[in-house]
């Protein structure tokens, strides 16, 4: 049995995620049996378990680097953004409601989660080891520091070696570092076992005097300086980088797809596998002629269906996509998106928002009405007229859509329920996340746009494990695992 092994951060987005689905990998190769684990999550990229139950994406991705099913246990605290000051509380995988900042970061209630994750984690550390564990934002906010339940109050309790990951490439690595250990009391220092250079450019020998100076104005030492890389693929969980995709046209000939950036954007990574596919441009948008340029415009998921649907009409992009519409292009919608592409989508209940309807875009024949209750469940599903439920997916949805006049669905699930409408072949909704992963909705989407077919369906779940593997590689190569080892034996 290994200690448990935790990576915290400076700061947000200094690669904390991805390292931790990096060592789940090393890990599975050393024979040993990890489980990734992140008490609170803060993200609107989820997924459904097995069982049902709603976790963070980014847990859903390091079990899969581990090699093994994702469970509600790996985040038993998600938190999905539905305002600047509100978000939706995922609690063991269930919605148990709605709170604002002030209101989820009282002391009462941040005990009892806090309770629930030693709880949640008390169980996998029961079924795997080691439990790789990843904290969230910065370890010194002292502000929150007293009321957190994700970083080094978890890392004492599951006495996990613990280390911290800083970003070189956003500057200020020195005073990141320093500045974030002195701020930590002497028994939460005392968790860090090494520090992690992430993002370094160029060679890192010319870093072995940082690397010196940092162990000697810490007392902690430099376990690795990982390189900057842009040819290892891994989903990512965090909005942030959306930023950093493609927005611009690129070489013709090819299928120019384009997602609409929405404020409460959720399951981007949706389109993974489709911006693969060697007959694709694919890139995100909140352009109005970057939508007309495009062949296929798609709507994504929302955590706020009304507020992001009212944006859109509000900026022009809502005209612009019933214009691509009629000019022939195709219009997809998945989950809100979906919703959007209705006639009405209603909050009675104001479950998402303070808005009780809105008109939608008009492109389907259906109207949604929000409920309290959320589904989630992993689905098999035969598309369009398959016969065989041979496609996966999955739902996480508020609601319920009707369709005005008899039922033309997307896809028929595998116990027989339709699921979306099919308006034609340029325009449809579902409520199915990552139906776009499959290959034979993939060729349909593109057909009316290239005669060109792969010599083979791209296979997306083995590129992804081909990934994880150069990652793991990777870290190898550039982290002193034997001092990494050395200290997850007790």
């Amino acid at each position: 049995m290994l200690r448990p092994i935790m990576f915290v951060g400076t700061a947000s987005d200094v690669g904390k995620s991805i390292i931790t689905a990096g060592f789940c990998r090393i890990f599975r190769q050393d024979g040993h049996r990890p489980a990734p684990f992140k008490a609170q999550n803060m993200s609107l990229n989820s997924y459904a378990t097995p069982e049902g139950l709603e976790i963070g994406r980014a847990q859903a991705v390091q079990a899969e680097a581990a090699g093994i099913p994702c469970h509600v246990d790996m985040n038993p605290v998600l938190l999905k953004p539905t305002s600047d000051q509100a978000s939706q509380v995922v609690l063991n995988g269930r919605l148990i409601g709605t709170q604002s900042a002030y209101e989820y970061f009282r002391e009462n209630d941040r005990h009892e989660l806090f309770v629930a994750a030693t709880q949640a984690y008390d169980r996998l550390a029961g079924r795997f080891s080691p439990i790789v564990l990843e904290g969230a934002g910065s370890i010194s906010e002292l502000n929150l520091k007293r009321r957190d339940i994700t970083n080094l109050r978890m890392a004492r309790h599951a006495d996990a070696a613990t280390y911290l990951i800083a970003d070189i490439d956003r500057g200020g690595v020195f005073g990141s570092v320093y500045g974030t250990l002195a701020l930590l009391e002497p028994e939460e220092k005392s968790c860090i076992k090494g520090i992690i250079i992430n993002k370094f450019r160029g060679d890192a020998r010319l870093f072995e005097d940082g690397r010196q100076q940092l162990a000697e104005l810490t007392g902690v030492p430099v376990v690795g300086v990982l390189p900057y890389f842009r040819d290892i693929f891994l989903e990512e969980e965090d909005s942030v980088v959306l930023a950093r995709k493609q927005r611009g046209l690129g070489a013709a000939g090819l299928v120019k797809v384009a997602v609409v950036l929405l404020g409460r954007m959720s399951n981007f990574t949706d389109f993974d596998a489709l911006g693969h596919d060697p007959r694709v441009q694919l890139y995100y948008t909140h352009d109005a002629a970057e939508i007309q340029e495009a062949d296929i415009v798609i709507l994504p998921g929302s955590k706020n269906t009304i507020e992001d649907l009212l944006t859109l009409k509000n900026n022009g992009l809502a005209a612009a996509i019933v214009q691509a519409h009629r000019t022939g292009k195709t219009v997809v919608g998945i989950c809100g998106g979906y919703q959007m592409l209705g006639r009405s989508v209603e909050d009675p209940a104001g479950v998402e928002s303070r808005v009780p309807a809105t008109a939608g875009l008009g492109l389907l024949p259906v109207r949604t009405v929000l409920q309290g209750e959320k589904t989630t469940q992993q689905r098999r599903f035969a598309f369009r007229d398959g016969a065989v439920p041979d496609c996966q997916g999955y739902e996480i949805h508020m609601g319920q859509t009707i369709a005005d006049g008899p039922p033309q669905p997307v896809a028929t699930l595998a116990d027989g329920t339709p699921d979306g409408y099919f308006a034609g072949p340029r325009c449809w909704g579902t409520y199915l996340h990552g139906i776009i992963d499959n290959p034979v909705v993939i060729d349909y989407l593109l057909a009316p746009y290239t005669s060109q077919k792969t010599s083979a369906p791209f296979d997306f779940a083995a590129f992804k494990n081909e990934q994880f593997d150069r990652l793991a590689a990777l870290i190898r190569e550039n982290v002193d695992m034997a001092q990494i080892y050395a200290a997850l034996h007790r």
